[in-house]
């Protein structure tokens, strides 16, 4: 039998390990981030617009094989545990960079990011780790731990891959990921524990361990289905960030790798200061609901103010908010986890894994269609980019119109904002008065 020393230490190093790899991992997202347009048009010798439609189709790939993995990786993590699972999911990201870094043509970024899509595992099984060593009182606080981590990483990622890609060429930064990649699977082989005990595992099914089958089980519990689907919404406005902000500053604003590397930093650092710090504060004061209320809403702000940006310093100032919106992942998330049994913790990671892959396959067609369409500088008409409500009064008339279209960069974020209003109103319809009174969920009294 376990001692409680014993039982403690193991959750603090998994708890650190999750931590510690999270941050590795963004890290290695962030730092492709300033670097991927150039890279693309490197490879396709084509214009930014037309660049980033490849952007696009790389991202789709990825969700893809997401959405499809996802719930079996989720499977097998509540059936063998989590520690192999980790494992395996770390070293294929760590070979995933080495191929993008080293592709002689567009063809090998694919190749790459199918590997990804398929072990793309590490942050649902990091959120049934969580999951597995946290009770209920501090379950959100702990998520959001995993998120100020990505902060971190996300912090100094593109600061990392702006200054490498100036000096190095687009493509060192991918070989520094897979090098981060690989150094923590060494760490996790050696330190990592198991913390998923054999007792409360289940037996892997096929048919509950792909999305739809996922998704129909933890359907029949109360209130999961709803909110996986406002994940779902949010989950596709967030891929105007990876599809298409390098592109739209670049071609808006006329930035370079190193500016939106920066200021990928400081909102690193905003998103670091409110998952590290003042989630812990503002969850147990106002609760699950309206942390994840406030964190919507500050998602609709930052979204519409770099949508209608004119100068950099809107981007800026949009930073906060974009930040507050840290606070609906931790929230949903708690309120979802603690509707489920520690074994079926893995499927419902797996099953949001795979509404995160789904959103990520058809969030990039309209972030980056948006971008290719209203982003042409051909068509760039005389009032030129200006502030919100200008831009969607543009892109109105001109759904009604014919000519070119209106030149508005933004318009990929704007499309985020629509998407987040939609969120918001599903949300408070699908929560109930004792959501919203709620501090914390016990498994018993959420069921």
């Amino acid at each position: 039998m376990i001692s409680l020393k014993t039982k403690t230490k193991q959750s603090k190093n998994a708890m650190v390990f999750v931590l510690i790899t999270v941050m590795i991992n963004s890290i290695g997202f962030g730092i492709l981030i300033p670097v991927l347009p150039d890279l693309l048009k490197t490879l396709t010798d084509l214009p930014n617009n037309q660049a980033a439609l490849y952007g696009m189709w790389l991202t789709f790939v990825f969700a893809l094989f997401q959405f499809i993995c996802m719930p079996i990786i989720g499977g097998l993590s509540d059936r063998y545990g989590r520690r192999p699972i980790m494992l395996l999911s770390l070293f294929g990201l760590g070979i995933d960079y080495f191929i993008m870094g080293l592709a002689p043509t567009v063809a090998f970024l694919f190749i790459g990011r199918i590997i990804a899509g398929a072990m793309g595992a590490t942050f649902s099984t990091a959120n049934a780790y969580i999951a597995d060593i946290s009770p209920p009182e501090t379950r959100a606080q702990n998520f959001g731990l995993v998120g100020a981590s990505f902060g971190v990483g996300f912090m100094l990622g593109p600061v990392i891959g702006g200054l490498i890609g100036e000096s190095f060429g687009p493509r060192a930064p991918f070989i520094a990921a897979g090098v981060l990649s690989l150094m923590n699977v060494a760490y996790g082989y050696i330190f990592l524990p198991e913390t998923l005990p054999a007792d409360k595992r289940r037996d892997f099914s096929w048919k509950r361990s792909n999305p739809f089958g996922s998704l129909k089980s933890l359907g029949q519990i109360k209130g999961v289905k709803g909110l996986i689907f406002i994940l779902f919404l949010l989950a596709m406005a967030h891929t105007v960030y990876p599809t298409t902000y390098a592109f739209s500053t670049i071609e808006g604003l006329g930035w370079n790798k190193a500016d939106v590397g920066f200021s990928l930093g400081v909102f690193g650092i905003a998103s670091m200061v409110v998952q590290g710090g003042l989630i812990r504060i503002i969850i147990p004061k106002v609760g699950l609901f309206w942390a994840g209320v406030i964190g919507i809403i500050s998602a609709i702000i930052a979204y519409t103010m770099m949508g209608s940006a004119d100068s950099g310093w809107v981007i800026y100032a949009a930073g906060p908010f974009a930040a507050l919106a840290g606070l609906y992942g931790p929230a949903l998330t708690n309120m979802m986890s603690s509707r489920v049994s520690a074994s079926e913790q893995g499927e419902l990671q797996g099953a949001i894994g795979a509404a995160q892959g789904l959103a990520l396959m058809i969030g990039p067609f309209a972030m980056s269609g948006m971008f290719w369409y209203f982003g042409d500088t051909e068509n760039k008409l005389p009032y030129g980019l200006v502030g919100f409500p200008d831009n969607l009064i543009h892109m109105a008339q001109h759904a009604f119109a014919h000519g070119p279209a209106p030149y508005v960069p933004g318009a990929p974020f704007l499309t985020a904002a629509a998407l987040s209003l939609l969120g918001f109103g599903l949300f408070v319809l699908v929560t109930t008065k004792a959501d919203r009174q709620a501090r914390y969920y016990d498994v018993d009294e959420a069921k």
